[in-house]
């Protein structure tokens, strides 16, 4: 079970700080409750264990964090925006989820001889989500950018809220089709987590098994976004194709190309009888030798590769100072992946993907996602040789009003946190991959030239629709 530590509201910032000190790193933090008993919670991550730290903020105004967290600059401008939440040494506050006309409100301010802005989106020529870039460039050269999202107002969490916990997981599942599996594997775990529940053994292969095909067809979406973001159009078409492949693998395995309804909360929603199980393989394993094969042919072709070098560099020490998550930390020489602890998941033994000598740029995060791919097929060779049943959990621990999932999503660590009173969900906040990888894309697109920032943003490939609350 989640450890929750109550604070005082003068002494959060402290105990973040000794957190960090000691070796735990800042994972997301949030705003719940009302006017009369608001809280704001803050989510704290070891080697093998996840640990909350809350305070009272029903005053309306905590201390920042974001001198000892800069990762937690999103998380306070969100709760700023959304809950009306002031933060003592937080400026400037700059909108994030709140769109405000003026643009000094939300933007970067940046000056100088030649400095001009050129705006992009949030209405895109290609069919994707809303998404606004403001560049500030001299000539072509990139100076700094502002992402402005949070465009759809979906009210996904404030849904979620006064619903029954299993009716409430449909909100976290649409909150990204392309990462459906691990917003609801994160949300049941934090489901469970409050209820003192624990997966048995089948239960976890079958959801790591999800997790593996949803990882599947995202990296090789995501090399062809690579190679469509340099004009190469056979790399493009060949892993487009192999994507589609992926998602007909779970199509005829579990019923759904993006794997919807296959999750369920305290309990197993799907299995995989024998002879299911052993199509999927042998699919699988075509698959395998075809995507090998698809992978030389962009190692051996000049014109793609020239292209990938030195372009959105993101280095180590900015990585961690962000905290970005997934194949753009990895790619960046930080090996760290919520698979290696995942207690709830059946990853015994799992070694994170790297490379030999990771530059953080557009190149590392291809190659990164090559290596990671050929871990998946052996994950599910490995996971497929045998049925798959629902599984269901077992009593471990007392129950909570608080639970936490952390899931490694295609895009990085996702983390869930659920509220309980009962069995009614009284909060719902899903801190995705993607959400947590935006700050990081923003500074690797900096001294970059502003014909390359669409094959640095399909380098990241992060998803819109996740910070559409």
């Amino acid at each position: 079970m989640t450890e929750v530590e109550h604070l005082e509201t003068h002494s959060l910032r402290v105990g973040v700080e000794r957190a960090v000190a000691s070796g735990e790193r800042f994972a997301g933090a949030w705003a719940s409750g009302g006017d009369h008993r608001a809280s704001w919670r803050a989510l704290l991550v070891s080697p093998h264990d996840l640990r909350v730290i809350s305070c009272d903020a029903s005053a309306g105004e905590v201390e920042s964090i974001v001198d000892i967290v800069e990762a937690a600059g999103w998380d306070e401008r969100e709760a700023h925006d959304v809950y009306g939440l002031e933060f003592a040494g937080h400026a400037p506050m700059r909108a994030l989820a709140a769109h405000p006309d003026d643009p000094e409100l939300w933007m970067t301010p940046v000056t100088g001889e030649g400095v001009h802005q050129v705006a992009v989106g949030p209405i895109h020529a290609g069919v994707i989500e809303s998404g606004h870039f403001r560049f500030h460039v001299v000539g072509e050269r990139i100076l700094a950018m502002d992402p402005r999202l949070f465009y759809k107002h979906r009210g996904l969490e404030r849904a979620a809220e006064g619903r029954q916990a299993a009716d409430a997981l449909v909100h976290a599942q649409r909150a990204c089709a392309a990462c459906a599996v691990t917003n609801t594997v994160a949300y049941a775990q934090a489901v469970e987590d409050a209820r003192g529940l624990e997966p048995d053994r089948d239960l976890r292969m079958v959801r790591t098994v999800l997790l593996e095909l949803e990882r599947l067809y995202n990296h090789l979406h995501d090399i062809g976004a690579i190679c469509a973001g340099v004009g190469y159009a056979p790399g493009s078409m060949a892993f487009a194709a192999l994507k589609d492949r992926a998602q007909q693998v779970n199509m005829s395995a579990f019923g759904h190309r993006f794997l919807f309804g296959a999750v369920g909360a305290g309990a197993g929603a799907a299995a995989l009888d024998a002879s299911r199980a052993d199509a999927a393989r042998g699919r699988l394993r075509e698959m395998q030798a075809d995507t090998a094969a698809a992978w030389r042919e962009l190692e051996f072709t000049g014109s793609l590769q020239a292209r990938l070098d030195g372009i959105g560099v993101l280095v180590a020490d900015d990585a961690r100072r962000l905290g970005a998550v997934g194949p753009a930390a990895r790619a960046a020489g930080i090996r760290e992946d919520a698979r290696s602890a995942s207690p709830r998941l059946a990853y015994e033994g799992f070694t994170p993907a790297s490379l030999h000598a990771p530059t953080g740029d557009v190149g590392s995060r291809l190659r990164l996602r090559a290596l990671e791919l050929e871990t998946t097929y052996e994950l599910l060779e490995e996971m497929l040789a045998k049925p798959l049943a629902r599984g269901t959990t077992m009593r471990r621990g007392a129950t909570s009003e608080l639970g936490v999932g952390r899931v490694e999503s295609p895009r990085g660590a996702t983390m869930c946190a659920v509220e309980l009173d009962g069995e009614r969900v009284t909060r719902l906040h899903l801190r995705t991959g993607s959400y947590a990888n935006w700050p990081a894309l923003a500074h690797a697109t900096a001294g970059n030239l502003l014909p390359d920032f669409p094959l640095i943003n399909k380098s990241f490939e992060l998803c819109y629709a996740c910070v559409d609350r």
